[in-house]
């Protein structure tokens, strides 16, 4: 069996293509669906067998891409007709090159194309380090494409409305261009045969059978991206690339060689109500009767989760029951499971979200739901609030989000809220004071007395919190001062404005003690209310914490972003033309963490969705009262 994955742009036409390929043989496998992610469909053609995984398109749906990939053999990315919308395929053609799997380019819809072929061709070219061979040349009458060339074969087809295309005699108003677009492709692949290279050279025309072997090497050493063209709705063009995939698309060898030692990959995972985890494995190896991952595979079922298998070939796909150990987006030896190379893993959204159960019972149910789903779906990043506690999810954006939350409370019972995670604020003082404070307290018996001078004063940013201690002659005993400490650090915990205060030093100077009553506690209580009168006395400022963020962008959206960072409060540190992605740029920036929402909002608008950013923290700085 090969796979293939198709990807592409929203609306391209993608389920179209798969369900149009899938019909060219009567027989007819089993299909497996993850909601909102993937598809995977089994089918058979001219006696092979294939399975296609249909990935959803969309930018939140990019991270599930690495998965397929990493399972496949080939991949197919399916674009719209329109030179205009090339940069939407600009993410999926990025993310094949960087996986570094073969791949082909369907221009889909082209009865209704808004530019000619070669200008959408060219348009696609500048997102791709592989050079774009065209594969065949359109057939006009008038304004309508109503054929194709194959530039190998040179052979014209005319298309049949919902039936397979019909050969005919090339036009003669096609053939000065088929001529002009076969020397093309010729030279691309002879840059890779020495022996078409001489035949060029001495003016030979190749025969056929040796274009296709070339073709196929250029493919399978994913040396050349092909771009064929049809319309998958009225099944214009299908055959021809279900057979270019036939003949050109390496086997499963290849696949095994991008992971050393490895024996199967996690493509895709979901939670069933009645099986629980189920794994989607493509085995690269033989699987079953041994271990995978380290353990023990529970049971092997086809796609329908009902037929069982047994054991899969190198090759096959299957589905991994009852073995809670393999998860989506790993790759699996006999003895361990790793998460994808860093270039096939899933970069964390910002996009992050508290998660409420509307009933305090759930509170446990909801983080074993919330663990399960992160095993599922690599793309899912948890962490938990520092001020309530509560779980925060980070996804890939609103859609999976609202997905995740179906899910959450159609498959595990447990209806969730959610809501943005609060700003993490500081705050801090701009200048030092000096607070003697004494601690009596006479309750009866034994009472509380402790007495210190403190002074307080700002440190450079970023430097948290030092205590330091100049007590001459024992006025404070050395025991009671760890306690002078911990009060000085409870007081800090939150100041007058709510928040923690940071970047100062406290130093103990002086104090007095008494015989009976003073104790560690006391001593913690007067260094902690010395403290709360030095904050009230000298007053504090908000700080907010900065992200320095990395925003990736196509070139054609690098304008916008300088206006749109600034809108937002943030400083862009710097852009240049990114080492290794044809065709887009990498800004460098810091923004206020209270605007990250605004910017994954703002970014996906003015880019149509095709640029995503990462951040971290950098520093923190003052809050100025315009900055939200």
């Amino acid at each position: 069996m090969r796979v293939f994955t198709v990807l592409g742009p929203s609306g391209a036409g993608k389920t179209t293509l798969v369900q149009a390929l899938a019909s060219l043989d009567d027989k007819r496998g089993k299909s497996l669906t993850v909601p909102g992610v993937a598809t995977v469909s089994s089918f058979s053609f001219m006696g092979e067998d294939w399975a296609a995984v249909d990935v959803v398109g969309g930018a939140e749906n990019l991270a599930s891409v690495g998965a397929a990939l990493a399972a496949s053999d080939i991949a197919v990315i399916c674009v719209p007709a329109d030179a205009e919308s090339a940069v939407l395929a600009a993410p999926f053609i990025r993310r094949v090159e960087e996986l570094g799997v073969p791949s082909i380019i369907f221009i889909n819809r082209i009865d209704a194309a808004q530019n000619r072929i070669a200008e959408i061709v060219s348009a696609l070219q500048a997102y791709s380090r592989h050079h774009i061979v065209l594969r065949e040349v359109p057939i006009r009458e008038g304004g309508t494409i109503t054929g194709f060339v194959d530039l190998v074969s040179e052979r014209a087809w005319k298309f049949e409305e919902g039936r397979h295309s019909v050969m005919i005699e090339m036009p003669d108003s096609v053939k000065d261009r088929e001529a002009a677009a076969r020397t093309e492709l010729l030279e691309s692949y002879a840059d890779l045969d020495d022996h078409l290279m001489e035949e060029l050279i001495e003016d030979h025309q190749p025969v056929p059978g040796e274009v296709y072997a070339v073709a196929a090497k250029a493919l399978r050493e994913n040396a050349v991206i092909e771009c064929f063209i049809g319309s998958a709705s009225k099944r214009h063009g299908i055959t021809r690339l279900m057979k270019s995939l036939r003949h050109d698309a390496p086997g499963v060898e290849v696949a095994r060689g991008r992971f050393d030692g490895a024996v199967a990959v996690g493509a895709l995972a979901d939670q069933f109500k009645h099986l629980g985890k189920v794994v989607l494995l493509r085995a690269l190896d033989g699987v079953g009767g041994g271990k995978v991952g380290g353990a023990d595979v529970g049971s092997i079922t086809d796609l329908d989760a009902k037929t069982g298998l047994g054991q899969l070939a190198a090759g096959q796909i299957g589905l991994a029951v009852k073995s809670d150990h393999l998860s989506a987006g790993q790759v699996f030896s006999r003895d361990k499971g790793q998460r994808l190379p860093d270039v096939g893993a899933v970069q964390t959204s910002p996009f992050r979200r508290i998660l409420t159960p509307e009933h305090d019972k759930d509170d446990s149910r909801l983080l074993v739901a919330l663990n399960r789903l992160c095993e599922i779906d690599p793309a899912l990043g948890l962490s938990s609030d520092e001020a309530s506690g509560r779980p925060v999810l980070a996804t890939q954006g609103p859609l999976h989000l609202r997905r995740l939350l179906a899910k959450i409370a159609g498959d595990f019972g447990i209806p969730v809220g959610e809501s943005p995670v609060p700003t993490a604020l500081r705050e801090t003082i701009q200048r030092g004071t000096e607070i003697h404070h004494r601690h009596r307290k006479q309750t009866g018996g034994a009472g509380q007395f402790a007495d210190v001078v403190i002074e307080v004063r700002p440190e450079a940013r970023g430097s948290g919190f030092a205590f330091t201690e100049t007590v001459k002659g024992g006025t404070v005993p050395r025991n009671y001062i760890p306690s002078v400490e911990e009060g000085a650090r409870d007081g800090l915990a939150k100041g007058p404005l709510g928040h923690p205060v940071v970047d100062v030093s406290v130093e103990l100077k002086d104090g007095k003690s008494h015989a009976v009553d003073s104790s560690d506690h006391a001593f913690r209580t007067a260094g902690k209310s010395a403290i709360r009168e030095a904050l009230d006395e000298v007053g504090t400022v908000l700080l907010q914490p900065v992200m320095k963020a990395e925003i990736h962008v196509p070139s054609i959206y690098s304008g916008a972003l300088v206006p749109l960072v600034s809108g937002l409060k943030g400083q862009v540190l710097g852009f240049e033309a990114h080492e290794s992605a044809a065709g887009w740029d990498v800004f460098q920036l810091l923004l206020p963490m209270a605007s990250e929402d605004a910017l994954f909002v703002a970014l996906a608008a003015a880019t149509r969705g095709t640029a995503w950013f990462t951040s971290g923290f950098d520093h923190y700085e003052v809050k100025k009262d315009d900055s939200e």
